[in-house]
């Protein structure tokens, strides 16, 4: 039985939301498995984990869009696929685990909240797939004065290693802006199916970490029963399964609207880190989250600031999933 508009606006919804609970987990998973492995060590798990999850799903379905090959045969798809893969996967995931030593799970959640701004600025300035109307240019400049207030650096005599971190989970922050815009612009409209996408982005990761392996996996590791189970949910559902989910969503709603799972994962990821881990917070970082939802809202125009906005630039539509 074919399916309709409603049920799949229902499951792109679904995939949404658990996007959002499982990547909101990851700042609480990372945290645990920090205490008997390397930062390093917790990224190579993540992606490859994950690009082995989604190559076997990849092999049990080989999904084809409209009779063509399983994996796509262009040069220029794979290259762009290796920019996202280390712009999306690789660089922002050892940023996180890296900063983490340093930072508590709630506040890298936090700062992952950050993403729809930056997605909005490299969709806009960089890639030029969307365009920002007045409203959503003055939501990037709250959200960018939420960031200051968070760092608060009125309490930095010198640069520390937390300073270190915050800047580290910002940097990761604007690693997926620029994936969100490069994959719209350069990768969304192709006829690739949804977990043949995901492998791709994941399994080049995974392969560049397996390079890498000598360098970040290579050290003496302390397992327990949390930190194996914190690894394997990182990498099969954080960095496998929702990684199908991320690329459904990113065709049916456009990038803006799907970086919006930064909605949501900042309150599973406090919500996680306060409960568990017991974590607690100085004042300006609530302040500077809620200036940086409120830049969000506008800039999502679900808040309207003048007139309304301009329609986005020809060919920014969302895409559907083929």
């Amino acid at each position: 039985m074919a399916s309709t508009p409603s049920s799949n606006t229902t499951l792109v919804g679904l995939q949404f939301v658990g996007m959002g609970l499982i990547w909101g987990a990851s700042f609480l998973f990372m945290k645990i498995a920090l205490d008997g492995v390397t930062f390093g060590q917790v990224a190579w798990s993540r992606l490859v984990l994950g690009g082995l999850t989604l190559g076997l799903i990849v092999l049990a379905r080989r999904p084809r869009v409209n009779g063509g090959p399983v994996l796509p045969r262009e040069p220029i798809v794979w290259v762009h696929f290796l920019v996202i893969a280390i712009t999306g996967c690789l660089v922002p995931h050892l940023l996180f685990a890296w900063a983490e030593q340093y930072v508590s799970s709630s506040l890298a959640s936090i700062y992952n909240a950050v993403t729809p701004i930056m997605t909005a600025l490299m969709a806009t300035l960089a890639f030029r797939v969307e365009r920002l109307a007045r409203g959503q240019a003055v939501g990037v400049v709250i959200g960018i004065l939420g960031v200051v207030v968070i760092i608060a650096p009125w309490r930095y005599a010198a640069l520390t290693g937390d300073l270190w971190g915050q800047l580290a989970c910002l940097g990761a922050a604007v690693c997926y802006g620029f994936t969100f815009g490069y994959t719209r612009k350069f990768l969304s409209g192709r006829p690739i199916a949804g977990s043949t996408f995901a492998f791709m982005n994941i399994g080049l990761a995974g392969a560049l970490m397996l390079l890498l392996t000598p360098v970040l996996a290579w050290q003496p590791v302390q397992l327990s029963w949390s930190i194996v189970l914190s690894l394997l949910t990182l990498g099969a559902l954080g960095t496998g399964l929702a990684y199908i989910w991320n690329i459904n969503v990113l065709r049916a709603w456009g990038p803006t609207n799907t970086s919006m799972v930064t909605y949501v994962t900042p309150v599973v990821g406090v919500t996680l880190g306060v409960l568990v881990l017991a974590e607690t917070f100085s004042w300006h970082e609530p302040t500077g989250a809620v200036l940086v939802l409120f830049g969000i809202l506008l800039t999502q125009k679900r808040l309207r600031f003048g007139p309304r906005s301009r329609r986005p630039l020809r060919g920014s539509a969302p895409v559907t999933t083929p």
